[in-house]
């Protein structure tokens, strides 16, 4: 790209970001921030600006925070035109123009895609349809399901045991409702931290009163005369009551806009070079279309060059702010996306963080705590090198280990401490679910290969 067309882009050029979101948000301060000075355009479907999502599973339900009181703080002021609660309906990238459902049409000379994530409905319409089913991703999804919950529901059901509805669920019994969860897979959270992880998370749930059912799948909702979900029906035979059904089955990627376009988008995401540049369906990286956050598919080199989608708030934050940063600067200047996968939560009174990639793993070491406790830091391995580390109720240990994934640190770990138990002296497998079984809710697809074996790791995409 000639430096004068750089230097004509910084002072004059459009750029649109289409994702009114986290990443949106980030990236147009960070362009404002190095300097761009032409006209910026954010684009978003819900008539909202940028706000945060995760206190939505936490605070917002336990009534702690007003689903309308989690606006993003600006960072600093973005001079931008707002298009917000219109949705972009199509992308021609040869005239470089966003089509919005509204007719309207918007030109760029640069474009970032920071389209998000959206809720995997209940596949069966009319039965989605019934009152009293939900989804959890808006605020105004946040806002509809602490009003039932509030109103006392005979039973809560959640359909999925992935960090979302195990936050729920959390939620529920710190309110004093009944509810039950249906996950298909053996334990909570395995297809994100595996079946040894799961299973303290079974416990975790069912001595906190969580009516749970594993390996079970929901066949369908039932509903009364006059159009409210009474019922849920399992594929073991059993019925269970229920007046509120949460549907969190994990999410799709928002890329249903771009089909036709040209670009490498589908259901696993947009794929996009270490820069944040989009590939077209050739897999011919572009010069005018980024793209960050949870949509984008990238190559990271500590996870073996493997495509990763990240579901992170951290994430979103860096990769917006790199997408930004190598949009309107000289090619030397370009920087890699290297941000090291992170992610927390907190149900039933425990806090939970990670880094690294925990489904990567092949094996898993309590290097400090006990399971039984609930208190320890789990590490994962994966060709002899720490992969990824989980912790419960033990964050001091989280920094450590990340410098460990960034170096390469050899597996099984060999570092004593005086807080380590015998069940940490050897690895074992960690238990993850077979990849071409859906599982609910894991916070990183695998999307690519890794170089290192050659051996293809891919997750299909949920239909």
């Amino acid at each position: 790209m000639p430096a004068d067309y750089v230097d004509w882009l910084r002072r004059e050029g459009r750029i649109v970001i289409v994702g009114a979101s986290l990443a949106g948000l980030r990236a147009a301060e960070t362009l404002r921030a190095e300097g761009f000075a032409g006209e910026l355009t954010l684009i978003g479907d819900e008539p909202y600006e940028p706000y945060d999502r995760p206190p939505l599973s936490k605070s917002v339900l336990l009534g702690k925070a007003s689903p309308h009181r989690t606006e993003l703080p600006h960072r600093r002021q973005i001079d931008a035109k707002w298009r917000l609660g219109v949705a972009a309906t199509g992308l021609d990238l040869t005239a470089k123009r966003v089509r919005l459902a509204d007719g309207d049409e918007v030109e760029y000379d640069r474009l970032l895609i920071a389209t998000g994530v959206r809720a995997r409905p209940w596949p069966k319409e009319d039965e989605a349809r019934l009152d009293g089913v939900c989804l959890l991703r808006t605020r105004d999804d946040a806002a509809d399901l602490y009003r039932r919950l509030k109103a006392g529901p005979r039973r809560v059901f959640i359909i999925g045991a992935g960090f979302a509805g195990s936050e729920v669920a959390s939620a529920c019994r710190e309110m004093g409702l009944p509810v039950t969860v249906a996950e298909r897979a053996g334990a909570p959270l395995v297809g994100a931290l595996g079946g040894v992880i799961g299973a303290v998370a079974a416990d975790l749930q069912t001595e906190n009163g969580v009516d749970l059912r594993t390996h079970v799948t929901v066949t369908s909702l039932e509903g009364d005369p006059v159009g409210r979900v009474r019922a849920v029906h399992l594929s073991d035979g059993s019925v269970v009551e229920a007046d509120v059904v949460v549907v969190s089955l994990g999410s799709l990627r928002n890329t249903d806009w771009l089909t036709g376009s040209g670009l490498g988008a589908g259901p696993r995401g947009i794929a996009c070079d270490a820069g944040c540049r989009a590939f077209d369906f050739r897999g011919i990286v572009t010069d005018h279309v980024f793209v960050a956050g949870d949509v984008a598919r990238s190559p990271h080199a500590l996870f073996g060059y493997q495509f990763l989608s990240l579901e992170h708030w951290g994430n979103a934050v860096a990769q917006a702010e790199t997408a930004a940063h190598n949009m309107i600067c000289h090619g030397a200047e370009r920087r890699p996306h290297l941000w090291l996968p992170a992610f927390w939560s907190s149900m039933f009174g425990v806090n939970i963080k990670s880094v690294g990639v925990p489904p990567m793993g092949e094996q898993l070491m309590i290097t400090q705590g006990s399971l039984a406790e609930r208190r320890f830091v789990g590490v994962y391995g994966y060709q002899g090198r720490v992969i990824a580390a989980v912790t419960f109720d033990n964050t001091r240990w989280l920094e450590f280990y990340a410098r460990q994934i960034e170096r390469g640190a050899p597996f099984p770990v060999e570092y004593p401490t005086v807080d380590r138990r015998p069940e940490g002296r050897q690895p074992v497998d960690a238990d993850f679910p077979d990849p071409s079984l859906p599982t609910h809710g894991p916070m990183v697809t695998l999307s690519g290969y890794s170089p290192a074996d050659q051996q293809l790791l891919f997750h299909p995409a949920r239909h």
